[in-house]
């Protein structure tokens, strides 16, 4: 009888102890829950006061952010929670984390590429060195940035390819679309052309394309006219430029100025010389 009763005992101790084990097990689980969720709702928070402070280019790089600190919070909540269930299960950690720090330490040097990666991806994101929607050139490739991530970034060329950069080769950034851009022209005239002729036609054009409304909020300034740029061999080539509208605009402005420019040469007997060729005598 005395043995039933220490196997009673020792069985309700038991399911006593277990209960408790359980009991902290799911208080850990709960908290990790609880800070997860706190997390999130900050994040949001934090996203929605910066996207209403700022233009709709910045919303992209905010979102990405945000994207980044959810993943990164999430990771370490998960950990911790990890580690104090071990804890409460008798398991020692430390042996577990010796053994993580030596796998770590040779999965580092076996992925190193892939850490530069992510460390130039938050640096670009944290300078806003390029947004979605910017026309850049990075890593000899150009393109339309279509996606920035800490990994890549993901560009689309004039002919439709494209390109997936990793951010851990990117070593300078060149963007053409930040803030305003330059439309640049060059354009040859005969030598026998009045150059100061010329220049008044261009100033013409731009002025009849700022009087339009649907090329006026293209483009900033009046047009710059830098000059006589070189001699070429059957032409002088003028150069001029206007300040345009960030985005792809400066090579619309472009196309639409020379367009134009063509028919006030013609109008104003401005010759524009034919490219000179040479004939191979073939006679032997």
């Amino acid at each position: 009888m005395q043995d039933l009763l220490a196997q009673f005992r020792e069985l309700d101790e038991g399911a006593k102890a277990l209960a408790v084990l359980t009991v902290r097990i799911g208080v850990i689980l709960l908290l990790a829950w609880a800070l997860q969720a706190l997390a999130a709702r900050l994040i949001r928070l934090f996203r929605g006061y910066v996207s209403g402070r700022t233009g709709a280019e910045e919303r992209a790089r905010v979102e990405t952010l945000a994207r980044v600190i959810r993943n990164a919070a999430t990771v370490v909540i998960l950990l911790v929670a990890g580690m104090l269930v071990l804890g409460e299960l008798g398991i020692s950690v430390a042996p577990i984390l010796a053994t993580a720090g030596v796998a770590g330490i040779a999965i580092g040097f076996g992925a190193q590429s892939l850490i530069k990666d992510y460390f130039n991806g938050v640096f670009l994101l944290l300078e806003d060195q390029l947004r979605q929607g910017d026309v850049v050139e990075v890593a000899g490739k150009g393109g339309q940035v279509e996606e920035v991530t800490l990994r890549y970034v993901r560009l689309r060329d004039f002919d439709g390819h494209v390109h997936y950069v990793p951010n851990g080769e990117i070593k300078v950034v060149t963007n053409r679309t930040r803030e305003f851009a330059r439309a640049v022209i060059e354009v040859g005239v005969a030598y026998a052309a009045d150059p100061d002729a010329a220049f008044a036609a261009m100033r013409e054009v731009a002025r009849a394309m700022r009087a339009d409304p649907d090329w006026a909020r293209r483009i900033a300034e009046d047009i710059e006219i830098i000059g006589v740029e070189r001699w070429a061999d059957s032409a002088v080539i003028l150069r001029a430029r206007l300040k345009v509208v960030p985005a792809i605009e400066q090579w619309n402005v472009k196309r639409e100025f020379l367009r134009r420019l063509k028919a006030e040469f013609d109008a104003r007997g401005i010759e524009i010389p034919y490219p000179h060729l040479t004939l191979l005598d073939q006679r032997g």
